[in-house]
């Protein structure tokens, strides 16, 4: 059955589930704030920004009026870059109607609050059902239609199963998960761990040193989730290690991407202006080093990567910490 869908959010990956889900008959009305976006979507049906070369289909169009947005919509799908979450969920709440799901595709943790994103969302619109979807999913290969799986994650299963029915499609396939916890901190912080892998191919190390963050910055992941009440089996589904493993090896990162510049010795502004898009990766490393003080947690990764995102550490001493700490049992040191 066709519905109408509020895209709040029109980047590459709001563009590509939009395509994704025009693509399956419903009508989708996207929200942008830049007019050239809008004329992007609308005039050129391409997005040549972000998915050059991709078709946008007829059923989705583009507005600034956020209220012309959210009329007539039965779901909410909030694309938005992490650090503006709270500002777009108080930008919408007065036209979500009770019990409206809003499914929250973005990933990151608030800085100031060390909230999740599913909370902050929480906090300004309490009617509402939420639903985190992550997963391993780049937008370029999604709006290909290649295949990919991905993760609808909410305490409320009926409304995770409805996002799941929504969003499937052959291309596209949908797990559900009750727990939001991991689904969510293993979707941020996989970035931390991308933009780590990407400095070591920066520094010129090799497929060793990678494997190495991947499996130890997993570790760290678990830990954190843990401690805030996930379910440690989450962690090694696809917001977590599927997440963390394309995140961390793909072209298409671009939180790898960063990182490769930062280990060729540029700052970390420098990095995300190059890379013109969104960086998480960098707000979730400060958000996670906060979050392990205050809930005393062993992340030691995480803590390098912030002296070297934030107090100018050099990478190549960060890494030289790290392989020099006190030794340690693998197993005993897991959790």
């Amino acid at each position: 059955m066709q519905q109408t869908i509020s895209m709040i959010g029109a980047g590459s990956w709001g563009t590509a589930l939009a395509i994704l889900l025009a693509r399956s008959g419903h009508r989708v009305k996207m929200w942008s704030c830049f007019e050239d976006e809008i004329n992007m979507i609308n005039d050129l049906k391409e997005h040549t920004a972000k998915l050059p070369g991709i078709s946008i289909p007829q059923g989705i169009w583009c507005t600034q009026d956020i209220e012309e947005c959210m009329s007539d919509s039965s779901t909410v799908v909030m694309v938005v870059p992490s650090h503006t979450i709270r500002n777009n969920a108080k930008l919408i709440s007065r036209y979500i109607k009770d019990n409206t799901i809003i499914v929250s595709c973005s990933k990151g943790i608030e800085t100031q609050t060390g909230l999740r994103l599913s909370q902050v969302i929480n906090q300004e619109i309490p009617k509402a059902r939420i639903v985190a979807l992550s997963g391993p999913s780049h937008a370029e290969e999604v709006a290909k239609a290649i295949p990919t799986t991905i993760v609808s994650a909410s305490e409320d299963i009926k409304a995770a199963e409805y996002v799941q029915d929504l969003f499937m499609t052959p291309e596209f396939r949908v797990y559900t998960n009750p727990d939001i916890i991991g689904v969510e901190i293993g979707g941020a912080l996989k970035n931390v761990i991308a933009l780590c892998a990407g400095i070591s191919d920066g520094l010129g190390f090799g497929d060793n040193t990678k494997a190495a963050l991947m499996t130890r910055g997993l570790t760290e992941i678990s830990r954190l989730g843990i401690s805030m009440g996930a379910n440690p089996q989450t962690f090694a589904g696809l917001s977590g290690i599927g997440d963390l493993i394309v995140t961390c090896t793909s072209i298409h990162s671009r939180n790898r991407r960063a990182g490769i510049l930062i280990g060729q010795g540029k700052s970390p502004d420098a990095a995300m202006n190059e890379v013109k898009m969104v960086v998480e990766g960098v707000t979730t490393t400060e958000a996670a080093y906060k979050l392990a003080v205050k809930k005393n947690v062993l992340m030691p990764i995480t803590f390098e990567a912030y002296e070297v995102l934030f107090k100018g550490k050099i990478a190549k001493d960060a890494v030289s910490d790290l392989m020099m700490r006190n030794k340690k049992d693998e197993v005993d040191g897991f959790f």
